[in-house]
């Protein structure tokens, strides 16, 4: 994916959040510099808060991608103990038709909110007895509280302040339907560099081409700054 398409993602996506109404952390407008430089931000790039714009590598991000902002992580080592920092939150948006492809978690359990926009659609599949991918089993999830059954391959469509709680082992694809979706995350704590199993072989960064200059540095690019 070329930086200046992240780019253009990165100003659209921040305009669209503004326009409901949201306001970033400080560290949301930090130039590369300053993450290059400033000695006291271990605890942001170790739990990679920030910016993450993904086409999975599949390069058709319009068609399969993500635009995402992560405001607060805390430790696994805190979810093992019960205790401490075991949340993470998020803000998401997903375009009309723009597949976020299907997957699940082992370790984390999320509620996924539609915040505003258009409306947020969510295939669903259930897990076999080992955890892998079903196609032919469904199951139950909790949408704002009311437990409701879901067939194989099912649909759910999420209005403004709807939502749904998904535990490890639902399988769930989604997109938005009708336009823009601005979607908020609550989760338990957050490891996209393990705790994302994808029912097919793809990546879950962009692989940059640098053709010009980062606006603001991705979570991706964390990896690349001294130590």
């Amino acid at each position: 994916m070329k930086r200046s398409r992240i780019n253009e993602v990165l100003t659209e996506g921040a305009a669209f959040m503004a326009s409901h109404g949201v306001v970033l952390p400080p560290f949301a407008d930090w130039a590369p510099e300053t993450f290059r430089t400033r000695t006291d931000i271990g605890r942001i790039t170790g739990a990679r808060l920030g910016w993450d714009i993904t086409d999975y590598g599949a390069g058709r991000f319009d068609e399969m991608g993500l635009f995402l902002f992560t405001m607060r992580n805390g430790e696994l080592a805190n979810l093992e103990r019960g205790r401490g920092m075991v949340y993470a939150e998020k803000l998401l948006i997903s375009q009309a038709d723009q597949l976020s492809p299907m997957h699940t978690h082992i370790v984390k359990t999320e509620d996924i909110i539609n915040r505003g926009g258009a409306t947020l659609a969510i295939e669903l599949y259930g897990s076999d007895d080992q955890g892998n991918f079903a196609e032919d089993r469904g199951g139950e999830v909790i949408c704002d509280g009311i437990a409701r059954r879901f067939a194989p391959g099912e649909v759910l469509k999420l209005a403004p302040g709807e939502s749904i709680t998904l535990q490890p082992g639902d399988w769930h694809a989604f997109w938005g339907e009708g336009g823009p979706v601005l979607i908020g995350e609550v989760s338990t704590v957050n490891d996209d560099l393990t705790d994302n199993i994808f029912r097919e072989p793809i990546g879950r960064f962009a692989k940059v081409e640098e053709d010009e200059a980062p606006l603001r540095l991705l979570v991706s690019d964390y990896d690349d700054l001294p130590n």
